[in-house]
């Protein structure tokens, strides 16, 4: 059966005369690969001289970028991507591609090619974000961008940002990404710190998002109380969470959409502190579905 096989991937047609998978045309090759997704097209690819030629046509890689991928390229200097085939192009954008003095990523997902995005808490406003007594940042090997902002302890808790982007039509999720606790490593071993965990128990934490073409979504949680939401029902504290803000609607990328979201707490009766804040994400929201639903674990 392996001799059988391994003739059907030849060039030549098979011993009996009937035509093998090599006797295929290119062009023809390249046609079906347009339906297949890039891990696809790169197993097939393994199997013959046309199979290869195919999964690096232009026409193919072509058919699985976004229409205005070039805008994820205008954020480099050209002389990184001159002369890259269209496959090229789909393999080094699937990479995150830092702009906004590397505070904000975008990269392509692997398996569909739509736009992706991660906006550090470096690049937003955080009240109060400068004073030492309420707010630090400190390294990570968990974040993405290497450092989290920490939330020690305030009254007037409030972070926001936005991020204006060509975005291809679609339906997109924002989520922030948060964890109570501070962490760090003790003879290799990762440790908790909840001392100055509080006051998140008190009152529900708002998110909100707006679009600078008239969409808004909010939304409400209570960061140190799980058992409210049954998809968050086996979070404990310690644990990364992503919490969805709401969903907004592309439908053409030009103009660029603004995007504006924030998550705040701004009830001064009491205290609050022990909160870390990683990034906010942008996804196409039936990837995000697939990969969690509502709150989160990240992954």
């Amino acid at each position: 059966m392996g001799a059988s096989l391994s003739s059907l991937t030849e060039n030549e047609s098979t011993a009996n005369g009937r035509p093998g998978l090599g006797d295929i045309p290119e062009n023809c090759v390249a046609c079906v690969f347009m339906y297949l997704t890039p891990p696809e097209i790169c197993n097939l690819a393994r199997l013959n001289h046309a199979f290869r030629g195919a999964a690096s046509s232009d026409s193919v890689w072509d058919s699985k970028l976004p229409s205005n991928y070039h805008h994820l390229l205008d954020v480099l200097p050209q002389r990184i991507y001159e002369g890259f085939s269209k496959k090229d192009i789909f393999a080094f954008l699937s990479r995150p591609v830092p702009f906004d003095d590397g505070n904000k990523e975008v990269w392509l997902d692997r398996i569909s090619g739509r736009i992706c995005m991660s906006i550090s808490t470096k690049a937003m406003l955080i009240t109060s974000g400068e004073d030492r007594r309420h707010w630090n940042w400190f390294p990570t090997e968990e974040s993405r961008f290497h450092v989290v902002a920490y939330c020690q302890q305030v009254w007037w808790f409030e972070v926001s940002g936005s991020v204006k982007f060509p975005f291809p039509p679609d339906i997109y999720t924002l989520t922030f990404r948060v964890r109570l606790g501070k962490f760090y490593k003790r003879l290799g071993r990762r440790v908790c710190n909840f001392e100055h965990t509080h006051g998140w128990d008190l009152g529900p934490v708002q998110y909100e998002l707006f679009t600078s073409d008239g969409q808004h979504a909010v939304s409400e949680y209570s960061l140190d109380d799980s058992d409210q939401d049954d998809t968050s029902a086996n979070l404990k504290r310690g644990d990364w969470i992503e919490y969805k803000v709401g969903e907004f609607i592309v439908s053409r990328s030009d103009p660029a959409t603004e995007v504006r979201f924030s998550m705040k707490q701004i009830d001064c009766t009491h205290s609050k502190g022990g909160l870390c804040i990683d990034s906010v994400s942008i996804t196409p929201s039936d990837l995000k579905a697939r990969r969690s639903k509502g709150v989160s674990k990240y992954q």
